[in-house]
């Protein structure tokens, strides 16, 4: 890693500004990496994480670690490597291989990640924005586990009416398996 990099690319919940504070977030879109849902052997839940694809641009969020540092997005960041793409004034978290479990989709999604997620994507990109979220994820084929009463990702949010509706028109045409 690069000690003079000092943004990181964020295309999670991380696009959520009212999950963290760092300065100076901007909407950025990055070619040659696509979203996926990855199942992790350290978890109960699936989060997150891209892979290369050449053939995909996934939108995000851009921000400097300046007055916080590398250190605390490490922490919050626990599970995931940074990794200094070539040509990039950013770095990026990419889940880490060792945590990945191969076995198969079998743990859900939370519902209010999903929502945490889509709530950054509405308020930065508008509708069009969610559509391009989902379309350039992938791995929808594990559960989502409703949890919307009771909360359990740690960087929840109360969302409005129509990004709730938002959210639950794109799972409904992803016919995805929503649990209790």
């Amino acid at each position: 890693m690069t000690a003079s990099k000092t943004s990181f690319f964020g295309y999670g919940s991380l696009v959520n500004l009212a999950t963290h504070i760092y300065e100076n977030p901007r909407q950025a879109s990055v070619t040659g990496w696509r979203r996926e849902w990855v199942t992790s052997n350290s978890r109960d839940v699936s989060y997150l994480s891209i892979r290369p694809d050449p053939d995909c641009t996934i939108d995000g969020m851009k921000a400097d670690v300046a007055g916080i540092g590398w250190d605390a997005l490490d922490e919050r960041e626990a599970g995931y490597n940074r990794l200094d793409p070539a040509n990039a004034d950013f770095q990026v978290y990419v889940a880490d291989p060792d945590f990945i479990d191969a076995t198969g989709p079998t743990k859900p999604i939370l519902l209010s990640y999903i929502d945490c997620v889509i709530q950054g994507f509405h308020t930065h990109y508008g509708d069009k924005g969610v559509a391009r979220f989902f379309d350039t994820t992938t791995a929808w084929d594990r559960p989502i586990l409703n949890d919307r009463k009771t909360p359990l990702y740690p960087r929840a949010q109360v969302l409005s009416p129509i990004e709730t509706g938002l959210v639950d028109e794109h799972l409904e045409h992803l016919k995805v398996q929503i649990i209790s």
